[in-house]
């Protein structure tokens, strides 16, 4: 792990805490950079999840799931 000395805004790091429940400034600014660096794998997910041709949004499927 590297040591690099940095300025960040205070509030814009208690905000970020807030939202990760981290404790330190290190595990929020750490858990921050982790959840950016998989930010494009979950919205391909997603994406794919939207556009999938499958048939979960068909009323027939559905109802007989349910049979």
């Amino acid at each position: 792990m590297t040591r690099t000395l940095i300025d960040v805004d205070d509030e814009a790091l208690a905000a970020a805490a807030r939202e990760l429940g981290t404790k330190t400034k290190v595990e929020t600014v750490n858990r921050a950079l982790a959840e950016v660096a998989t930010r494009g794998a979950r919205l391909a997910a997603l994406e794919h999840l939207r556009t999938s041709a499958d048939d979960l949004g068909d009323p027939d499927v559905a109802a007989s799931a349910w049979t």
